[in-house]
């Protein structure tokens, strides 16, 4: 098999146009565009920090510029006829396309034996499956539920400390048994039975073979990233090592999958129909969370950028900031910029901003504007406030 022979920037190109940064901004960004992102993405990724914006909004914002979050609320989380995403757990947990759900039940059907999900969830599977199955008919009668809602339910100190009630309940949703229903203002799932929440043609579509759901995971992770390890095409959907393995044996032997060598990277892999644009004009400001950068060792090697989030490291030993958000501008990476929405004021407050060493001297002006749009598609009417300082190129 001839093994092409890539330069590390035409790498960067191919992935970055991959990612959705290849074409301009459209002039207006509806429910079709946020559709048509989130299937060249698969997922949007959900976190639970709300400093600057809820993690899953901003990769829509970096790619397509303003558009109504509203929009993509009733995507999530509409009427069952409005709904064409579902949440759970891909990468992290996430926002998917309707389409993902067959391709993950094998995850189900795993965390359902306990041979899934987290540590500390998976006895419900066994031993105290009792309990869980207790809460579940109760969302059977009752409808949607919250844990706050359960009788057992106690809430613990720190978002992390959870109850028992919330342990079997995210087990019940690794397993399948129940989904999310909505969100809450706090961002608290309400659980609901898959059937009220989920359209039928999607709970009625066939169950690929687990060998087969592998390989369609692995061929979107390759579709997603243009060119990629076998590590990160494996990290995409979290799948087993094997099965990853196995996976891109077989795309590989049917030609979806073409080895490259990147020069100063090494072995990696190129889909079939991966564009390697001439040229990359993004400018975009870049969640902690954003599918280009969330694995920290693909983003050095590809844009000599090492990015680590800084929210768990005690604030006096932070080096950049608290929610620090890279910036994207051309093809590279120039520098990080750590925000936060100061509702109560309509600003957005700039905490400090540092470039990188080779970032270009319009790099200052660029960020400028691409805050300002950000400021604007936030609703904050005040703009942007400088706190502290800009280190320069």
């Amino acid at each position: 098999m001839t093994i092409q022979q890539l330069e590390l920037s035409a790498a960067r190109r191919t992935a970055l146009h991959a990612q959705g940064f290849g074409a301009k901004r459209p002039a207006s960004a509806g429910t079709s565009p946020l559709l048509r992102n989130l299937a060249r993405l698969h997922l949007h990724q959900i976190d639970s920090v709300n400093v600057l914006s809820r993690a899953h909004y901003l990769p829509a914002f970096s790619r397509l510029g303003s558009y109504d979050r509203a929009d993509l609320d009733r995507l999530a989380w509409g009427t069952k006829r409005q709904r064409k995403l579902f949440e759970y757990w891909a990468h992290e947990a996430s926002l998917l396309p309707f389409d993902m759900y067959p391709l993950l039940r094998w995850r189900m059907a795993q965390a359902d034996l306990g041979q899934a999900g987290w540590t500390g969830l998976q006895v419900y599977a066994t031993e105290r499956r009792a309990e869980a199955m207790a809460l579940l008919d109760r969302i059977k009668t009752d409808g949607p539920l919250a844990a706050s809602e359960f009788a057992s339910h106690t809430r613990q100190s720190g978002w992390w400390e959870w109850s028992d009630t919330k342990r079997a309940l995210e087990w019940l949703f690794w397993a399948g048994h129940i989904t999310t229903a909505t969100r809450r203002g706090s961002f608290e799932r309400v659980y609901d039975l898959p059937e009220r929440v989920i359209p039928s043609a999607v709970l009625n579509a066939v169950t690929p073979r687990d060998d087969e759901a592998h390989r369609a995971l692995i061929e979107r992770a390759a579709r997603a990233h243009g060119i990629a390890t076998s590590a990160e095409l494996r990290d995409y959907f979290r799948q087993p090592l094997q099965a990853a393995k196995s996976a891109i044996e077989s795309l590989a032997e049917d030609g979806v999958l073409m080895p490259v060598h990147v020069h100063g990277w090494g072995h990696a892999w190129l889909h079939r129909d991966a564009q390697t644009p001439r040229r990359i004009s993004a400018q975009a400001l870049l969640a902690p969370f954003d599918p280009l950068i969330w694995q920290r060792d693909r983003t050095e090697r590809l844009h000599g950028f090492r990015y680590r989030i800084e929210i768990y490291v005690p604030a006096h030993k932070r080096v950049h900031g608290y929610y620090v958000l890279p910036f994207l501008l051309g093809e590279r990476l120039v520098g990080r910029v750590d925000l936060k929405a100061d509702r109560q004021n309509a600003r957005l407050l700039v905490r400090s901003a540092h470039f990188e060493p080779d970032a270009p001297g319009h790099a200052r002006d660029a960020l400028h504007a691409e805050l300002a749009t950000m400021a604007q598609w936030l609703g904050l009417d005040h703009g942007v406030q400088q706190v502290s300082s800009i280190v320069a190129p």
